[in-house]
């Protein structure tokens, strides 16, 4: 069975394509390395602004440019990492889809070189998703704005410490509900209950 194409044929994908074929292929090369460094890490950019700014004088691109080149990589690999895919293969469907065959070999060979590590990160991450650490609540009165209505809105704040394992800092979450929405939130987690009670 063939592989799924991991490159749609739209007109902003054209001009990612031509500019990545632009790219010197040794600076090309360095920065597929670091996208795959950084790739599983989702609370992470993989550059810093400066980085970013030090990328556009190497490329000789603009800003919008070079997020588009960004974009387009980083969607690609991910692509890999979905279907699992052989470097040969990607490399193929890389060629197909217009990607000049020295670029697409330093895609294979990063990709062979980084790929099963990289999958496993994935895997890893999705196994290990963020981790509830804390619950704490509060209650707050919301007074009317019309001078005429007396009426008291009932906000109840709940505030989520969670973690996972890209950063070992915890970080609050806060949500506020009304007494319909934490009614029905509760209902919610009622079902969630009884599902998990029915499979132990």
């Amino acid at each position: 069975m063939a592989a799924p194409g991991v490159i749609p044929d739209t007109g902003s994908v054209q001009k990612a394509v031509s500019l990545i074929n632009a790219i010197d292929t040794g600076k090309f090369s360095r920065l597929l390395s670091r996208i795959l460094q950084k790739l599983h890490l989702k609370s992470e950019s993989t550059f810093t602004e400066e980085e970013e700014e030090k990328l556009q004088s190497a490329f000789s691109v603009e800003k919008q440019d070079l997020h588009l080149v960004l974009e387009m990589l980083t969607f690609i690999l991910e692509q890999a990492v979905y279907h699992n895919l052989k470097p040969s293969v990607l490399q193929q469907q890389l060629v197909q889809s217009h990607v000049d065959n020295e670029k697409a070999e330093v895609f294979a060979t990063a990709w062979a070189a980084a790929g099963p590590e990289t999958v496993e990160k994935f895997r890893q991450r999705i196994l290990s998703p963020q981790k509830l650490e804390t619950i704490g609540w509060q209650l707050n009165l919301q007074m009317a704005q019309s001078t005429q209505a007396k009426q008291k809105s009932p906000q109840a704040v709940l505030e989520l410490g969670v973690s996972n394992e890209d950063s070992k800092n915890m970080e609050k979450v806060f949500v506020e509900f009304s007494h319909e929405e934490l009614f029905e939130f509760y209902n919610k987690l009622e079902t969630i209950q009884a599902q998990l009670d029915s499979l132990t």
